[in-house]
C-alpha cells in the first residue's frame, strides 16, 4: 500500500523520570487513550551527507532546519509498509511530509535504482532534497520503545513517551533486530507533546506542579554528538 500525508504542528519535548511518567499516566486517564500503534518499537534510518551536514546544521539551532528518515513501527520485511519522512522545522513549527511504501520499493527509490511509484508533490520534494544534498545516504539507525496517546476530547493533541532509545552506525536496516548504544539514562523518558494549538490545562498544571520544563532534545543530534565524542576519544588514545 502506498499513500502520502502532510501536516504542521508544534512538538514540545520534556525529560521525565519513570516515577513522573507513572504519575502522569494516572492524570491522563480521563483525557487520553492509546492510539492505533499503542505500544510499539520504532525503527528509524536517518539519512545524511558524507560530512553529516544535516545534523551539524540542526545542532546550530537555526531558524530553519530539515531532515530525512525512513521509519517502521514493526520489524520490517520487503513487503511491509515503511514511512519515508521529510521533516522541516521553521520558527518552532514542524512540517512533515510522509509517504508510505513497501520497504523494498522505498529502498529502491532512495537508493536511486527506481523512481518513486507515487508521483506527487511530496515525492518531488524528496527527490529535490536528494539532488540538493548530493551525497545523502543511510547514516544512523535509531530505535526506541514508544507509547502513543491521542486526545479523547477531539483535536490533534497527542502525547508520546519514548524509552530505551538506542543508536548504531552499522547494520542500517529496518529488517534488523533492535540493539545499539543508549542515549538516555535508564531512569529517563522522553515525552513529546504534539499539537497545532495549545496544551490542555490539566497538562499545564501537571508540568508546573512537577517543575518539569521544556527541553531542546534531538535523538539524532544526541547520537551524533556521542559518535563524535567516541571518535575523538579513540583518536586521542590511539
Amino acid at each position: 500500500m502506498a499513500f502520502q500525508m502532510k501536516f504542521k504542528r508544534y512538538e514540545l519535548k520534556y525529560l521525565l523520570t519513570a516515577k513522573q511518567k507513572e504519575q502522569l499516566l494516572e492524570v491522563m486517564k480521563p483525557y487520553m487513550e492509546l492510539d492505533q500503534y499503542g505500544h510499539s518499537t520504532i525503527r528509524n534510518i536517518y539519512y545524511d551527507t558524507d560530512t553529516f551536514r544535516l545534523i551539524r546544521r540542526s545542532l546550530e539551532k537555526p531558524v530553519y532546519k530539515e531532515k530525512l528518515r525512513v521509519r517502521s513501527y514493526v520489524k520490517a520485511n520487503s513487503k511491509s509498509d515503511v514511512f519515508v519522512e521529510l521533516k522541516k522545522k521553521y520558527k518552532s513549527v514542524v512540517y512533515k511530509r510522509r509517504i508510505a511504501l513497501p520497504e523494498q520499493q522505498a529502498a529502491c527509490w532512495l537508493g536511486g535504482q527506481k523512481p518513486c511509484p507515487l508521483e506527487n508533490q511530496i515525492s518531488r520534494e524528496i527527490d529535490y532534497f536528494f539532488a540538493f544534498y548530493e551525497t545523502l545516504h543511510p547514516a544512523v539507525f535509531l530505535s526506541y520503545g514508544r507509547e502513543a496517546f491521542y486526545s479523547l476530547e477531539g483535536g490533534d493533541f497527542r502525547i508520546t513517551f519514548d524509552e530505551n532509545i538506542l543508536y548504531r552506525e552499522n547494520d542500517l536496516s529496518l529488517e534488523s533486530e533492535v540493539y545499539g548504544t543508549p542515549i538516555l539514562d535508564k531512569n529517563q523518558i522522553l515525552m513529546e507533546l504534539k499539537t497545532s494549538g495549545g496544551i490542555p490545562l490539566w497538562m499545564s498544571h501537571f508540568l508546573n506542579q512537577q517543575n518539569i520544563r521544556k527541553t531542546s532534545f534531538s535523538k539524532y543530534g544526541t547520537a551524533y554528538q556521542m559518535m563524535q565524542s567516541q571518535f575523538l576519544g579513540g583518536k586521542l588514545y590511539a
